[in-house]
């Protein structure tokens, strides 16, 4: 059962891919509802998004599995990411509450432990082993977890989400002149609306690994699925809008793989 993808890089940037998973264990197959089974919350095309990166010297990790099974941007003792409504490490309902799994299908204790030490552990194992050689390497180390999300949740928020959600853990996971530098290019692609630590502020990813002290910096990047893909079965990438949204993708990556040390 390999977990991740991975690519080594020679910047100071290493690009967490943690939602695009799609791979089932037989249990999930067998156990997930019919409304789970389409996958809807996955971060549909998210590596398509970023093909780029690898050609920027960028290390890149990309979990294997489905959300579903897993959620790799959740800490390995469930605690919530937010007091408002938000999924666990093994997901129970879908984000508009939806069951996620057959009545008396849900997976096991064993089997939620299985998974956690065969498909959460490795990824955070290597992604820890190679935050630690880029920053033994360069003298700091740049982490930018890429997500999306369907661009209206009204269990999770009122409204439109803005298309660009950028997340610091309110500060704490960068050193401002880094956020600062993202909101910059953010304003120079009017086209886009973006938000700076609003509903998203970063998952159990960005703050566990963002550590400003350490010269460890970590970003979050949400994008509302509006911009780029069909946001309802079956997910198609809309080529002209994904092509439109990427030069401010790979904006991000340039500045955040050329820019220095930020806290320097």
């Amino acid at each position: 059962m390999m977990a991740y993808d991975f690519h080594q890089g020679s910047a100071p940037l290493l690009v967490s891919i943690p939602h695009a998973g799609t791979r089932l264990t037989p249990e999930a197959e067998q156990g997930l509802s019919p409304e789970a089974l389409p996958l809807p919350d996955t971060d549909w095309h998210i590596p398509e998004l970023y093909d780029f990166a690898a050609g920027l010297g960028a290390s890149i990790i990309r979990g294997h599995y489905s959300r579903f099974v897993v959620d790799l941007n959740r800490a390995p003792d469930d605690t919530p990411l937010y007091a408002s409504a938000t999924t666990g490490l093994f997901p129970q309902t879908l984000f508009d509450g939806t069951l996620a799994w057959k009545a008396g299908k849900e997976p096991d204790d064993a089997c939620r432990q299985r998974w956690l030490a065969e498909i959460w552990q490795p990824y955070h194992q290597k992604l820890q082993a190679e935050l630690a050689r880029i920053r033994q390497q360069h003298g700091y180390v740049v982490l930018y977890d890429a997500h999306s999300i369907a661009s209206m949740i009204p269990r999770l928020f009122d409204g439109a989400l803005p298309d660009i959600n950028l997340g610091t853990n309110d500060g704490r996971s960068c050193p401002p002149a880094m956020a600062q530098a993202m909101v910059e290019l953010c304003e120079s692609y009017p086209q886009y609306r973006y938000v700076l630590n609003g509903r998203f502020k970063g998952g159990y990813i960005t703050r566990q690994y963002g550590s400003p002290a350490r010269r460890q910096y970590a970003v979050q990047v949400e994008l509302a699925q509006c911009n780029y893909m069909r946001e309802s079965h079956p997910f198609n990438l809309v080529d002209d809008k994904a092509k439109a949204l990427k030069p401010l993708l790979r904006a991000f990556l340039e500045r955040l793989a050329n820019g220095g040390d930020f806290g320097a």
